[in-house]
């Protein structure tokens, strides 16, 4: 079972910058791909996100393409969001996810941190 713990939310004002982390313990983190995803208010939660189990791959959805940079230790067991040039169409619940090898669903999900951008 792992457990995912996101930290690093906040509010920021349009064009600014955060970082977002996601420390995760109680399974072998290097064994699992980890996602990023949002969810604003009155909508469905959406992917932002995800990075590869070495991490030499990423994807990214176009809304943030450009702007986001997702990362990973695997020595610390933390997997990163740096999100930069923030717009307030970014404010959401964020939430990051691990996916084990083999399936393609995320099994396990952090509780969310929020982000909040002012215009």
């Amino acid at each position: 079972q792992v457990q995912l713990v996101e930290s690093g939310g906040g509010l920021v004002q349009a064009g600014g910058s955060l970082r977002v982390s996601c420390a995760a313990s109680g399974g072998t983190f290097s064994t699992y791909a980890m996602g990023w995803f949002r969810q604003a208010p009155g909508k469905e939660r959406e992917f932002v996100a995800v990075i590869s189990r070495s991490g030499g791959s990423t994807s990214y959805a176009d809304s943030v393409k450009g702007r986001f940079t997702i990362s990973r230790d695997n020595a610390k067991n933390t997997v990163y969001l740096q999100m930069n040039t923030l717009k307030p169409e970014d404010t959401a619940v964020y939430y990051c996810a691990a996916q084990r090898i083999g399936v393609t669903r995320y099994d396990y999900w952090g509780q969310g941190t929020q982000v909040t951008v002012s215009s």
